[in-house]
């Protein structure tokens, strides 16, 4: 039943679905505490009348089956205007489910796929529905993977540097739960070396290290010129990462765990971050990501959008306080693949509605992304 109000009957959420997509990686990928050879998509469509609007998150496929199970029932029949107060609905009905996680990135694929279709609705491309805070988003280059050798991780480099002209360059370290330093020194070394000294060179060691490792091992990364230290140990530890990067040179930057808001607090309270990260996929969608945004923005903070480029990339262009987004190999070729309407980095930065397209611009390949369907 379509929503009423007081000027008449407004278009409904009238049905979700899911789709799993299982996209094995180009080479194998691993960071400092976990190796993968492939990537699971799960997409989410949200319907009103003729009108169909997609998010998506990065997950289990059991993901699928708490939008189905739990939130299409929440979500069907409200107003597809009103996403604030659907997303409410959503973390209301999983309260005891547990909603950090799993359910946390089901929650946030349906909230994504919300804000597309009301875009759609208005016809206006996502950021002019938001209102933009500045025409081109700054991306970073991410991927440099623990598992690759030296020759791929310079390939990759390079590429982004030379051929795309990405002024900033991430890589993984923290090799095995950190007990490889020696090698991360090698690689930090090694990728200054082939990009040169005017390019940023950020790292990542996905939480690997404990306090003390963490420091002595950025005293080289100093060395090397390095400006970003993420997750130096683990994003659990607050205090942890307080004590880190009160006692280092380059920013110290966590929050990609970021499964509600709260958190975000925490972390901001706890003086444990340079910059904050918020992953839209997993925090609760846009809706929770733009708070976050404001969080950060009180407390004189910029915040950097981890991973899933093209879900951030029309959000971040309505935030005055956004660094940057991370373009990140592994969800970069997937959104490739799988999407027409993806956007260009070249020069080191993205262009959200430029083309005028609704919603996040993009449409669904859909018998290409048949092959990789697993649910």
């Amino acid at each position: 039943m379509a929503a009423e109000h007081e000027g008449g009957t407004e278009p409904p959420v009238e049905s979700v679905g899911t789709a799993v997509y299982t996209v094995p990686t180009d080479a194998p990928e691993g960071d400092g505490t976990l190796t993968w050879d492939s990537t699971t998509l799960v997409l989410v469509t949200v319907r009103s009348g003729a009108t169909t609007g997609f998010g998506w998150t990065y997950g289990a496929p059991a993901t699928a089956q708490v939008v189905t199970g739990q939130l299409a029932d929440v979500v069907t029949g409200r107003c597809a205007l009103d996403v604030p107060a659907a997303n409410e609905a959503m973390h209301r009905a999983v309260r005891n489910a547990g909603r950090p996680g799993l359910i946390a990135g089901a929650v946030s694929a349906v909230d994504l796929a919300l804000w597309d279709l009301k875009a759609r609705l208005l016809d206006l491309p996502l950021v002019r529905l938001l209102g933009a805070c500045r025409t081109d988003v700054p991306v970073y280059g991410s991927g440099g993977f623990t598992t690759y050798d030296a020759g791929q991780q310079e390939r990759q480099l390079r590429h982004w540097v030379e051929e795309q002209d990405i002024p900033r360059v991430k890589i993984k370290i923290g090799e095995s739960w950190g007990s490889a330093t020696w090698r991360d020194a090698e690689r930090v070394t090694a990728a200054r070396r082939a990009i040169g000294d005017t390019t940023d060179l950020y790292v990542d060691a996905n939480g690997g290290y404990s306090r003390k490792q963490a420091v002595r091992v950025a005293a080289h990364l100093a060395q090397q010129g390095v400006t970003w230290f993420e997750e130096p140990v683990s994003s659990d530890d607050l205090t942890g990462l307080a004590h880190v990067r009160a006692a280092v040179t380059p920013d110290v930057t966590a929050g990609e765990y970021g499964y509600t808001l709260p958190y975000f607090g925490h972390l901001l309270r706890a003086d444990a971050v340079d910059c904050l990260q918020a992953d839209a996929t997993r925090c609760g969608g846009l809706t929770v990501w733009l708070r976050t945004a404001a969080l950060a923005e009180a407390n004189g903070l910029e915040l950097s959008g981890h991973c899933a480029p093209h879900v951030h990339a029309h959000a971040a262009a309505a935030v005055p306080n956004l660094r940057h987004l991370e373009w990140f190999h592994d969800h970069v070729r997937i959104e490739n693949l799988l999407f027409d309407g993806a956007l260009d980095p070249a020069g080191g930065s993205i262009r959200p509605g430029a083309d005028g397209a609704p919603g996040h611009g993009l449409t669904l390949r859909a018998d290409l992304a048949e092959q990789y369907r697993t649910g």
